[in-house]
């Protein structure tokens, strides 16, 4: 830990980093962590000690990655997205996180994804070139292929973007809209127009909390940091059982708006 941090922030960024630990977050691993400030309770240094924390539980050979989605943001009435500057969507520690000077993010107007760490690099690498949101060279679809994890830090296990891909693999008639023509401005300013085909869900509801149903630990493990409840899900693992039952049944992960 950085020793110029006040003693309260040090403390609760150990606390993180343990509890990460015990729920079974690899130590010089590849960690994709969706997240919610709030579920945590009240944290000295806020988001900051939160990325603190994640940090220290990796070590220095980890990788940290979090979406920084701007879907909102980056829409048909603005299709512009500028690398540097387009703010995510989704919540105070990925942005924070986005803002921090060694950050790298990969090219996507609309579901791109920032990393620190050794694997960085290649895991963001021509995120652009996908025609969808999580396609093969997304982050997404590459963290089954490094050993990856993924955390639901306090957000339970809805909101998890990686479920996006599997769903790029098979399909299903809810999951694609008209294609999209967007303007990206890569990090040197250079502006490139590239045409995407985006998600629409129009009319479904999410349910991605059923992988609770077809995953057991070690592949879906349950904890606490702080006072958030937390999931840490094995990328591989998730990717075969998910896959797997929407091959069975296209709608495994969805239902009409509506349904109880």
């Amino acid at each position: 830990m950085t020793p110029s941090l006040p003693s309260p922030v040090r403390a609760a960024a150990v606390r993180i980093a343990e509890a990460l630990t015990e729920v079974g977050v690899r130590a010089s691993g590849v960690l994709l962590v969706h997240s919610s400030l709030s579920a945590l309770g009240q944290v000295p240094g806020g988001a900051q000690t939160v990325i603190q924390g994640l940090l220290q539980a990796l070590g220095r050979q980890g990788t940290l990655l979090m979406p920084a989605l701007s879907y909102e943001r980056v829409t048909s009435k603005n299709p512009v997205f500028d690398v540097r500057r387009t703010p995510s969507n989704v919540g105070l520690i990925p942005e924070t996180f986005r803002r921090r000077p060694a950050t790298l993010r990969s090219m996507h107007p609309t579901h791109s994804v920032c990393a620190v760490g050794p694997r960085a690099k290649p895991l963001l690498e021509n995120h652009d070139q996908d025609t969808t949101p999580c396609g093969p060279h997304s982050p997404f679809h590459r963290l089954p292929d490094v050993g990856g994890q993924i955390l639901m830090l306090g957000c339970g296990l809805k909101p998890n973007t990686s479920m996006h891909a599997i769903e790029e693999e098979v399909r299903p008639p809810y999951l694609l809209t008209a294609p999209r023509t967007y303007v990206l401005i890569y990090p040197d300013g250079t502006p490139v127009e590239r045409t995407y085909t985006p998600h629409d869900f129009n009319g479904w509801t999410q349910r991605y909390d059923r992988v609770a149903g077809i995953l057991e630990p070690p592949a879906l493990r349950t904890g606490r940091v702080l006072d958030a409840e937390v999931h840490l899900l094995e990328a591989r693992k998730l990717w075969d059982a998910a896959l797997a039952a929407l091959q069975t049944d296209p709608l495994f992960f969805v239902e009409r708006e509506g349904t109880r």
